[in-house]
């Protein structure tokens, strides 16, 4: 649902698009002049504006230029019965999202202004994501590996060429393919993530290219691919190797040649995009496996990045402890907490085989969980060791083990110091006679034989 305006002076074709649009569910107000319209807009927040050219009092396209200058985030469509190429040329480059003649076709007008409303949803997304600080968009780390892919982002951002992101999940692949976003000359304009892992496969194309009305079961209206709102600015297919044979080789010809068609369309649309792809599988065994297409490969993969696991870049774990402990500080208001010394050598002794995304994940219950300022090593195995989501369970077992088997031999040692009696073993210990009991039956130890 969104706030839209209708200016127009035909009071039939305002009626019209007033009531097709109130049936979509938008609420929808009217202007028949272009003063009414300003004074609207000085009062209310509006999603989307409908502006006919030719009004009796301003004309449309100075209207519109004062809406880009005053409120920028309004997505503008305009109309007109007696418009011309050159009017629309001129009213596009101005900042109009589109261009209808009159009489409009109710269903253009409804396609039309759901496209709108949604670039400008995504326009916002990026503004948001441009304004965004911290140190994720920097990569976190001084490592040489680290060092080296600032170096590549530096160059990449500089051009237009495609960029092939490869490293394990967890790594920062989405991270890069940002940083090298904003820093590029397309920053101004959208940055479009595609799942390809997340999309079935029969429904990938639409998603990437869009479709037309009746192309499928469902398809109840015109939509815009991915490809078509990314216009000028950068698409992130992720997980690319998860995309089907078909809808690669429709992602192919779109490199070659920068035009497609909507599914079920015969419009060829042309389109300006720069694409950035990432995997966190063996690319060549994909194409030997008939899974991904070998031409494709070579197109995305113009500049490669090869993004490290966190075991290769132990070095940077304790800036990036030091980062999610504020930043969990800052999001779930609590206490900045540290980490103790023994504490940071475990985090640094860890394999992480789920890497940054893990290590966050982590620091983030640990942050929460722990009333202490000080997180300790015992807090951290704690936590690792439940931490089943994150993978902790599967790879904390040689640690865990190493755990019980300090504490088994702790304990024989204790019951040999007090002659086996269990009483003055528990004393020693510090914990119930109840508890040693249990950990003499968990750790299997067989006090006669002692």
């Amino acid at each position: 649902m969104a706030k839209i305006l209708i200016v127009d002076d035909e009071i039939n074709i305002l009626k019209t698009l007033v009531s097709i649009l109130q049936d979509e569910g938008h609420i929808v107000f009217s202007a028949e002049n272009g003063e009414g319209a300003l004074n609207f807009l000085r009062k209310n927040d509006v999603d989307c504006l409908i502006l006919d050219i030719w009004l009796p009092d301003i004309d449309g396209i100075e209207i519109l230029e004062r809406v880009m200058t005053l409120y920028p985030d309004i997505a503008v469509i305009m109309i007109s019965g007696h418009g011309s190429i050159d009017i629309a040329v001129k009213s596009t480059k101005l900042g109009a999202f589109d261009f209808i003649q009159k009489p409009p076709s109710l269903e253009r007008v409804v396609t039309s202004v759901n496209n709108a409303l949604e670039h400008s949803r995504l326009r916002r997304e990026n503004i948001k994501l441009r304004e965004e600080t911290g140190f994720e968009d920097e990569m976190i780390g001084k490592s040489p590996r680290m060092m080296e892919i600032r170096d590549v982002i530096e160059t990449a951002a500089a051009t237009n060429a495609r960029v092939f992101i490869t490293g394990e999940s967890g790594t920062g692949k989405e991270m890069v393919a940002k940083a090298i976003y904003k820093k590029s000359k397309r920053a101004d304009k959208p940055f479009i993530k595609v799942n390809c892992a997340a999309i079935p496969s029969e429904l990938i194309e639409s998603e990437l290219f869009g479709h037309e009305k009746g192309a499928f079961t469902g398809a109840v209206g015109t939509r815009m691919g991915k490809f078509e709102i990314a216009n000028k600015g950068t698409i992130f297919l992720d997980e690319v190797c998860d995309m089907s044979l078909a809808a690669q080789a429709k992602v192919l010809r779109v490199l070659q040649e920068q035009q497609f068609e909507r599914v079920g369309g015969n419009e060829t649309i042309s389109v300006d995009v720069r694409v950035i792809s990432a995997t966190n599988i063996d690319v060549k065994k994909a194409i030997e496996e008939g899974r991904f297409r070998e031409d494709l490969y070579y197109r995305l993969n113009v500049i490669p990045v090869e993004v490290p696991p966190l075991s290769e870049r132990k070095e940077d774990i304790k800036k990036l402890v030091d980062y999610f402990l504020r930043k969990s500080s800052e999001e779930h208001g609590v206490g900045l907490k540290d980490v103790s010394d023994e504490g940071m050598k475990l985090l640094c002794g860890y394999g992480w085989p789920g890497n940054v995304r893990e290590l966050k994940n982590i620091i983030e219950r640990l942050s929460i969980m722990v009333s202490k300022e000080v997180i300790d090593e015992e807090d951290i195995l704690r936590y690792l060791e439940t931490d089943e989501d994150a993978g902790g369970m599967r790879s904390i077992s040689p640690l865990k083990k190493a755990k019980e088997d300090f504490e088994r031999d702790y304990i024989i040692m204790a019951l040999k110091k007090n002659d086996r009696n269990i009483t003055l073993t528990a004393k020693d210990l510090g914990i119930e006679r109840t508890n040693l009991h249990r950990k003499i039956n968990q750790y299997g130890i067989n006090i006669d034989r002692m």
